[in-house]
């Protein structure tokens, strides 16, 4: 007699052979997809195709509209094209991915790039998906993996095997090359043929693909000097200091040395911001108005006060406003999509109050401004404030640097600053640590920290944060003044220490539980950093606390 399994997709159950795949089952459910299946959530475990099923089961496919999925669509894409690289330049060519740029991934080359090399890179990555290459899951000996990376020169994958502890290492096989990538992959090349490419530099060029942030397009380039001139800078500062992967990171532990790193990147920090300060108090005849804002748990809060104490050495005296005093009443607040409030969205905000009490300030009138009570849910009117001649506004707020605010004020009177953590290193040539997962870690530590709240409640609050700054507050990035990365370099192995134990308390059968695995595999990476160095004044402080801003 043959055994069965019980499996229910989107509510309606169906009755299959025990062993079949997941892959088998995908084939006769991609019609309800718009992109190919890349993988499954069995269970609340996120799965590869070519896993088998042995028991009853609920079962969820993934597209690369889903985190999931997309993760394993870019990684996909990043394995194709190091093939594709090595088939048409020769082995001793490579691609390292840097950053994210424009809704895609910032690629740079060991050769010159031109408009027809792109091309001749694109038509070879196509026919190796239209050849339905599989994609394997191997494993083998550590020390293997090691000599395998050492031989084909790969020294940072190399590297990251040293410092991982398991005695075997799950490697992924294309064609005859072996890689390694941090996360699940799809299980074929013919599941990841949504891309596209744009040249920038003669040694680099955007990887562009379709997100679930741009409505499952492929988002045509829109280039981002300010945002890509800062990436250039933190990377090429990162290879003066020599630490441009975990390992040289790692290295830095080993050896002793972390303590020196930390002082001399909370310095460059430091000598930043008071470069942006020099900046505003040369043009204070004109500027009266600071506007700050930047993504969640990119240390706004840290940098606003700390550029409020250099500010006071110009003799300038900066008064501080919360945009979220600003909130319309609770009764008021507009509904998404799904009927719930939209704080985030533009409209939450009580606008027209905003911009005609800004306006009265700068007139010198004295004006009462509010305080957001939230537990009410309403404004409360009891601070009085006045202006004078050397008082300068520092606004705070997610929407302070969207042109729909302040259209009453000039321009030439408004500096704008953006703040967010653009990480520096990655885990290796082909695997980038994605800054929303530096500010996540960050977001974890704090919500626990400071106000009680488990992982399963950040994790679960994270995406809709996420789509708040995709829409609010990454379209207006490149209209700053002066952008600051609040990341430090080291801080990763900092954030592991504190964020390692809290991710370890979420329940295997929490929806949360894969996400927490994850940031678990990735943080395995980095050897832990003690934070006695870290100075009080540091943004790092206001997350993992003993902040002389925050305590």
């Amino acid at each position: 007699m043959i055994e069965t399994v019980k499996v229910k997709i989107n509510n309606q159950e169906y009755t299959y052979s025990k062993g079949v795949t997941l892959e088998e089952i995908a084939t006769e459910h991609q019609k309800d997809k718009k992109f190919p299946i890349l993988l499954a959530r069995v269970n609340n475990r996120v799965k590869e195709l070519s896993s088998k099923l042995k028991e009853d089961c609920e079962i969820e496919f993934l597209d690369l509209t889903s985190r999931e999925g997309g993760r394993a669509h870019t990684n996909g894409l990043v394995y194709i094209m190091v093939y594709a690289v090595k088939k048409l330049f020769g082995n001793d060519n490579n691609i390292i991915v840097q950053h994210s740029l424009d809704k895609g991934i910032y690629i740079e080359t060991t050769f010159k790039v031109t408009e027809n090399r792109l091309k001749a890179l694109k038509d070879t990555m196509k026919s190796i998906i239209s050849a339905d290459m599989p994609i394997s899951k191997v494993t083998i000996d550590r020390l293997e993996a090691i000599k395998y990376f050492n031989g084909i020169k790969d020294y940072a994958k190399a590297g990251v095997m040293k410092y991982n502890t398991n005695s075997y290492i799950t490697l992924y096989r294309l064609g005859n090359s072996y890689n390694y990538f941090y996360g699940p992959m799809a299980n074929s090349t013919s599941r990841l043929k949504d891309f596209d490419f744009t040249l920038v530099n003669d040694y680099g060029f955007v990887l562009r693909f379709p997100t679930t942030y741009s409505n499952g397009k492929i988002k045509e380039y829109k280039h981002q000097p300010n945002m890509f001139a800062v990436f250039k800078e933190q990377r090429d500062w990162a290879k003066i200091m020599k630490i441009e992967n975990a390992v040289d990171l790692n290295k830095i532990v080993s050896t002793g040395k972390i303590n020196d790193l930390i002082k001399i990147d909370e310095t460059l920090k430091s000598n930043r911001m008071l470069q942006v300060a020099q900046e505003i108090n040369a043009r204070k005849k004109d500027v009266k108005i600071v506007l700050v804002a930047g993504p969640s748990s990119s240390g706004k809060t840290t940098s606003s006060r700390k550029l409020c104490m250099y500010l006071q050495s110009f003799g300038l005296t900066p008064k501080v406003i919360s945009m979220d005093d600003y909130f319309v009443e609770r009764d008021q607040t507009p509904l998404d999509e799904d009927g719930k409030p939209d704080y985030e969205c533009l409209e939450a905000m009580d606008v027209k109050l905003f911009d005609k009490q800004m306006a009265a300030l700068l007139r010198g009138e004295k004006v009462t401004v509010p305080t957001f009570n939230f537990a009410a849910g309403i404004k409360e009117f009891k601070n009085e404030m006045q202006f004078a001649d050397d008082d300068i506004m520092i606004i705070e707020g997610i929407h302070a640097l969207d042109d729909k605010i302040l259209t009453n004020i000039d321009r030439k009177k408004k500096y704008k600053i953006y703040i967010s953590a653009l990480t520096e290193i990655n885990m290796d040539d082909h695997n980038r640590i994605c800054t929303s997962d530096n500010r996540l870690l960050r977001r974890i530590i704090r919500d626990n920290r400071t106000r009680g709240y488990g992982v399963d409640h950040t994790l679960k609050l994270w995406p809709s944060v996420r789509r708040g700054e995709e829409k609010y507050i990454f379209p207006f990035q490149d209209d700053a003044d002066a952008t600051i990365n609040s990341a430090l370099i080291y801080e990763i192995g900092v954030l592991k220490t504190y964020v390692e134990p809290l991710l370890y308390s979420v329940d295997s059968d929490s929806p949360y539980y894969e996400e927490a695995k994850r940031l678990i595999n990735f943080l395995r990476l980095f050897l832990p950093i003690p934070a006695d160095a870290i100075p009080a004044d540091s943004i790092l402080r206001e997350f993992i606390g003993g902040s002389y801003f925050h305590e």
